[in-house]
């Protein structure tokens, strides 16, 4: 009676007789584990990325104004002092903004600006080189906007339409923030809301944000702004961050499960391959397993013999898909989103043996119907075979 160990040998070298066969059956399992490991690897890294920059801004609270027709401007002073008393001792920072066009030297972009007290700077971003702005001297630049035009403290940009361009200086550059789901720093000027109504008129705000102290109290702050400014009309939206970052999370969590089933199709091809390839090597091997009976090898011995090269098979190509996942997905990630920091996290690398796991069962059970005809052969009938 053949050890275990012995059966597992005699399924290698059946493997390696037939290597070219077998490594075609087992070229489904790779592209099959490939797509299951690295997209849900990337799906995961990607909801990590999101989550971490959006997680800054849940704490806050984002009221809009209402916009119906031709009428709705901005926020007006009065509607900003019912959410002042809405908002009870939380920190309200009234905010303008519009995009604009921006020289620099040669060079012309375009930028979101930004128009607020600067006492309110600790709300909205932090300064990562220069000082913070003043009064009205001065103005803050995200970091990508920094590193694009090549500014930093001292230089100077002009911000406006051809012929009506106001020069400003910079003084500060901020820390890279991403979107933190309440206003996106990275690519803006931050500017005192003196400058901005004396640049660009003062029509309202067109956002507030309310930083909520606990986020235990953030249900029942909105709920506060909501019933006061919306009880005889809609005039404000009132955005939460963290709905926003719920909806992220779970359309996120939805691809990836959708690109990781597409995986599941390319694995179910597989296993009709590796089906194919192991019935077509019983039909090959019919007095081979009569020679095995003959000398006292038991049916559930030849089973085992040829579950274990579909074992084989798998474990080849669950293996070889985990090592392109890992190499495929991290290049990929840097290309599409120029961030791996979440690629290799606990969380992330989970999928790997998920993948292999998956590869190896598909391949273990398309092996069983040809393991068992081969158990039921007629040892005397597959001694005669030819």
């Amino acid at each position: 009676m053949p050890s275990t160990g012995i059966l597992f040998e005699m399924a290698g070298r059946n493997v390696k007789l037939h290597l070219v066969r077998s490594l075609l059956a087992a070229v489904g399992i790779v592209i099959g584990v490939l797509a299951i490991t690295a997209m849900g690897m990337m799906g995961a890294a990607l909801q990590q990325t999101v989550t971490s920059e959006l997680s800054g801004g849940a704490d806050s609270l984002m009221v809009y104004p209402k916009i119906s027709g031709s009428d709705g401007g901005g926020i007006t002073e009065r509607q900003l002092r019912d959410i002042r008393m809405a908002a009870g001792p939380n920190q309200v920072v009234p905010i303008m903004s519009g995009s604009d066009r921006v020289v620099i030297g040669s060079e012309t972009g375009s930028a979101m600006v930004y128009g607020f007290d600067p006492g309110d700077l600790d709300a909205v971003a932090e300064v990562e080189k220069g000082v913070a702005f003043r009064g009205s001297a001065g103005v803050l630049v995200g970091p990508t906007l920094a590193r694009d035009y090549d500014l930093r403290v001292g230089s100077r940009l002009f911000l406006g339409k051809e012929g009506e361009e106001r020069a400003v200086r910079v003084v500060g550059v901020l820390k890279e923030s991403g979107f933190s789901g309440t206003m996106m720093t990275d690519n803006a000027v931050l500017v005192p809301e003196r400058w901005y109504t004396g640049a660009y008129g003062d029509e309202g705000y067109d956002m507030v944000q309310v930083v909520v102290r606990s986020l235990d109290e953030i249900d029942q702050v909105k709920e506060r702004i909501e019933d006061r400014m919306n009880r005889r009309e809609d005039t404000v939206m009132v955005w939460d961050s963290r709905a926003f970052l719920d909806m992220i999370d779970e359309a996120l969590g939805s691809i990836s499960l959708f690109v990781m089933a597409i995986g599941g199709i390319s694995l179910v091809v597989a296993a009709v391959s590796i089906f194919n390839v192991m019935l077509m090597s019983v039909n090959e091997r019919v007095k081979e397993i009569g020679i095995l009976r003959s000398l006292g090898a038991q049916k559930h011995e030849i089973t085992q013999l040829f579950l274990y090269e579909s074992v084989i098979l798998g474990l080849i190509g669950a293996g070889t898909g985990a090592i392109f996942s890992l190499g495929g997905g991290y290049i990929l990630m840097l290309l599409m989103f120029q961030d791996t920091t979440y690629f290799f996290t606990a969380q992330t690398l989970l999928y790997v043996p998920f993948g292999m796991g998956v590869g190896v069962v598909v391949c273990l059970l398309s092996g069983v119907y040809p393991a068992l005809r081969a158990a039921s052969l007629n040892p005397v009938e597959a001694l005669a075979a030819e």
